[in-house]
């Protein structure tokens, strides 16, 4: 079953388009050529390229080129455009954002009000820290760079290409070409510490 969500929608779907029961179109739509979208997800006044893979997702008033993999539950928000061959994983939100070809978020990122080029890898958990309380910035990422997991991005931010952020960094300056960035703090270990805090049975 697909579900029209109003009288004004304008859907059109390629003949070889697969669309699964439970899916919802709102407002104008364009779905490419060998395109599969599973059930549970929900297209929003967007436009969706050729041999896409949506699975149960929420993408609105955006921009999805060719040979894209969303989800399961992704949501791209307005304004986003994602570029050929990217990876969109779980639970990643995408905002006003647009990704460079071959661009991957497999799991559980936020990018938001960020331009990001070719071919990097977005790390579980990183996130882009786009807005300070008053104001939204903008962060922009080259091409080939590798943001590492639980790493925070801190806008307004310029991170050149071939950027290596190790995982677990905040970035909050510019970066140059080719920069191999760390910012842990190396832990602690008290040892036998742990039983002044555990429960004993």
């Amino acid at each position: 079953m697909i579900v029209l969500e109003n009288k004004q929608n304008d859907v059109q779907i390629a003949e070889s388009a697969i669309v699964y029961d439970n899916v919802i179109f709102v407002g104008k739509c364009v779905i490419g050529e060998h395109t599969i979208i599973y059930p549970n997800s929900v297209i929003d006044n967007s436009c969706i390229g050729d041999g896409c893979v949506i699975k149960s997702s929420y993408i609105e008033g955006s921009i999805i080129k060719n040979n894209v993999t969303i989800g399961p539950f992704a949501h791209i928000r307005p304004n986003s455009i994602v570029d050929d061959n990217c990876k969109i994983g779980n639970f990643v939100e995408i905002k006003n954002t647009h990704l460079g070809a071959g661009t991957k978020a497999s799991h559980l990122a936020y990018v938001g009000d960020a331009e990001v080029g070719k071919n990097c890898n977005i790390g579980c958990g990183a996130i882009f820290v786009n807005y300070n309380g008053k104001e939204k910035n903008k962060i922009k990422v080259g091409d080939d760079c590798f943001i590492g997991s639980n790493c925070n991005l801190i806008a307004p931010l310029n991170m050149a290409s071939h950027t290596y952020l190790c995982a677990g960094t905040t970035l909050t300056h510019d970066s140059q070409e080719y920069d191999f960035i760390i910012g842990r703090v190396r832990e602690t270990v008290k040892t036998q510490r742990a039983k002044e805090y555990l429960k004993e049975e």
